[in-house]
C-alpha cells in the first residue's frame, strides 16, 4: 500500500488508516482478526482516543499492536477528563491535564511514545498557548514524536497551524461533508496534513446507504436525498466500483489528506474498504461529477 507524509514529519501512513472507534467490547475475537487482517494488508496507521470507552479502546489497540509497535503509526488524542463515576467527561485542555491524560494513554496502550498525540477538539476560548507548550514538553521529553489537532473550527485551526507545530489536522471529511476542503490550500501552504475521518460516512457511503432509514439524516441531507445521490452516482462512476470505493477515492483524491481513517466493525467491511487500491482512481471528469452531485457546504461558525 502507498504511503503519504504526515506533514514535514518522518512518519509515512498508509493511504488508509485504521479508525478504531469501530471496535467493540462485545466482539473481542473479531477485534484481534480485524486488527491482524489490517497489519497483514499493509495498514500502518492506527487511530484511537482516551476517551473511547473511557480508555477500553486504547487497551484494545495496544494489546493488539505491542508486537509489531516499531512498524506502525500510533495515534491517539486526549483533552476530554473524565468524572470520578465514569459516566461522562468535560473538557479540559490545561496543560497540567494534558501531560497527566498523555501518561494514562502511554500505560494503556503499553508504549512508552505516541507517533501522533493529538488534541481532540478545542476552541479558541481555551488556553491555547498552554496547551502548546504541553504537546512541546511532551516532545521534548520524547513521550510524543509528533503532535496535531482534531478539530473541524476554522479560527482554531489557524491558530494551531500560525503558533505551533502540529503536522496533522483531523478532519471528518468525505463526499457528503466537504466542508474541510475550504481549508486544504491553506494547510497545504503551511505543510500541514488531513487526516480524514469518517471517509465512510458513517455507512452512507457504502451500499448500506440504500438500506438506512430514508427518514433519518446525516447532516443537512436527509436520508432519501442521500439514496437519491447514491443512485446518481452509480451513473457517475465509469468502472464497476463500489459506492465505498468512490467515496475513499474521492477523500484520497486531495493530496493534502494523509490518510482516511476509516473504521471497520468487521474483517469483511475491511477487505472491503481495501478493494479501493486494486481499482483505477477517478478521472476529472468523474470527480467533477461527484462534486456537483454532493455540493460543498460551508462551516457558518468558529470562523473569527
Amino acid at each position: 500500500m502507498k504511503k503519504r507524509r504526515i506533514g514535514t514529519s518522518d512518519l509515512f501512513a498508509s493511504e488508509l488508516g485504521f479508525g478504531s472507534m469501530s471496535l467493540s467490547p462485545d466482539l473481542r475475537d473479531e477485534n484481534e482478526r480485524i486488527v491482524k487482517t489490517a497489519l497483514e494488508k499493509g495498514i500502518n496507521y492506527f487511530d484511537t482516543a482516551d476517551l473511547y470507552d473511557f480508555g477500553w479502546n486504547e487497551e484494545c489497540i495496544g494489546s493488539l499492536v505491542k508486537d509489531v509497535r516499531q512498524d506502525i503509526i500510533l495515534a491517539t488524542k486526549g483533552g476530554n477528563e473524565w468524572n470520578e463515576s465514569k459516566d461522562g467527561w468535560s473538557w479540559n485542555p490545561s496543560k497540567q491535564y494534558i501531560k497527566s491524560a498523555l501518561k494514562e494513554s502511554l500505560r494503556r496502550l503499553q508504549t512508552d511514545y505516541i507517533d501522533l498525540y493529538q488534541l481532540h477538539g478545542g476552541t479558541v476560548d481555551d488556553p491555547m498557548d498552554d496547551t502548546i507548550e504541553a504537546f512541546e514538553e511532551l516532545v521534548r521529553e520524547g513521550l510524543v514524536r509528533y503532535y496535531g489537532i482534531s478539530s473541524i473550527r476554522p479560527n482554531t485551526i489557524k491558530y494551531y497551524a500560525e503558533h505551533s507545530n502540529i503536522q496533522s489536522v483531523m478532519m471528518q471529511y468525505s463526499l457528503l461533508d466537504r466542508r474541510p476542503e475550504e481549508l486544504f490550500p491553506y494547510l497545504e501552504s503551511k505543510r500541514i496534513s488531513v487526516v480524514a475521518r469518517g471517509p465512510i460516512a458513517k455507512g452512507w457511503l457504502s451500499e448500506k446507504g440504500h438500506k438506512k432509514d430514508p427518514d433519518s439524516a446525516y447532516l443537512s441531507f436527509k436520508g432519501a436525498e442521500i439514496q437519491e445521490k447514491l443512485m446518481k452516482a452509480k451513473h457517475v462512476i465509469s468502472s464497476n466500483d463500489k459506492l465505498s470505493q468512490t467515496a475513499l477515492k474521492f477523500v484520497l483524491s486531495h493530496p493534502v489528506v494523509a490518510t482516511a481513517a476509516a473504521g471497520a466493525s468487521s474483517v469483511e467491511q475491511l477487505l472491503e474498504n481495501l478493494t479501493v487500491f486494486h481499482t483505477p482512481p477517478l478521472t476529472q471528469n468523474e470527480q467533477a461529477q461527484l462534486e456537483m452531485l454532493f455540493p460543498r457546504e460551508y462551516y457558518e461558525s468558529h470562523r473569527s
